[in-house]
């Protein structure tokens, strides 16, 4: 207690070594250790995915319940068959995926109901305001799910996009050195794995699906459906084309990559230019008062202390 300074500085040293210690046998060892062993076994990142998802007894209590309840809440096949191919794009390829969305939906709905009736004792006793926070909390309980299931979408899409024109790159060298196209994405998808998994993942479906014994022209309309990207869709279109009347595939994809690569620097660039304008409102909004109380708050000040009593002695 007579030196704290010095006590501060052995429960740092000491919290220093408790937290490297962790670390190193958490996060460091266990890597160390996986790199000794080398590369996993099964290379393929969606069979890895689809053994693992095989091999998992179940995701838990809550999960099911979510399921029963979906499963019970009426849809039609057109819904679901939409909804289905929404959760594809966002990267759900479970056959539960749709039932426990909409379980998702249902405990949401009552969640926001229970929220919406218990804050109507704080509401004014006007009947249409509270029956307009009932519609309101019911409402958003049942379009937030479907607003973050969006969003999610667009996440996936736009990570495919920009990992797009690496794997371009990658198609260029595999197909230049000699490689066929189904051995050219296989190779692909098996080195993009750690870079860019979503878009690996993509292509090593498209080869199980060969593997399966579907045409290389379907397999890869597949790949356009699922993915539901515009720049996706015509690299599909352009591997079906030169397939189909024998160009060179090699120069269409490098003038493809190209062009993704210029169209995101122009993407870029339109941001950029945007920022001047999108900083409009917060700039007049928030820094011009704060500006405005430091500049001229002092002189203001000076004013109400001086100028407004010699006034009024002046009256």
């Amino acid at each position: 207690m007579d030196h704290p300074l010095i006590l501060s500085i052995c429960a740092f040293l000491m919290l220093l070594v408790v937290l490297t210690g962790g670390t190193y046998r958490l996060m460091y060892k266990p890597g160390r250790v996986l790199r000794q062993l080398g590369a996993p076994v099964i290379a393929d990142a969606a069979m890895r995915r689809a053994i693992e998802e095989a091999g998992e007894p179940g995701a838990g209590a809550v999960v099911d319940m979510l399921q029963k309840l979906g499963s019970k809440m009426p849809s039609s096949s057109g819904e679901i068959a939409v909804l289905r191919a929404e959760m594809l794009r966002a990267g759900f390829r479970s056959e539960t995926a749709a039932p426990i969305f909409y379980g998702i939906r249902f405990v949401t709905t009552l969640a926001m109901l229970a929220l919406s009736l218990l804050l109507q004792p704080h509401m004014p006793d006007v009947p249409p305001m509270k029956f307009a926070l009932l519609g309101f909390g019911v409402a958003c309980g049942w379009i937030l799910p479907r607003f973050f299931l969006e969003k999610k979408v667009a996440k996936r899409q736009e990570t495919l996009r920009l990992s797009l024109a690496d794997a371009l790159d990658l198609l260029v060298v595999a197909i230049e050195a000699g490689l066929g196209l189904d051995q050219a994405m296989q190779y692909v998808g098996r080195e993009l794995q750690w870079s860019h998994p979503a878009l690996s993942e993509e292509f090593s479906l498209v080869q199980l699906e060969m593997r399966a014994g579907k045409r290389r022209a379907e397999a890869l309309r597949n790949l356009a459906e699922r993915t539901g990207e515009p720049e996706i869709k015509k690299l599909v279109a352009i591997l079906i084309q030169n397939d189909r009347f024998g160009t060179s595939m090699g120069e269409s994809l490098r003038s493809h990559s190209d062009f993704l690569r210029t169209r995101r620097r122009q993407d870029a660039e339109e941001r950029a230019g945007k920022v001047g304008v999108k900083l409009v409102f917060p700039i007049f909004f928030f820094i011009l008062p704060s500006m405005l109380v430091v500049a001229a708050g002092p002189g203001i000040l000076q004013l109400f202390t001086n100028l407004f009593p010699m006034m009024n002695n002046a009256h």
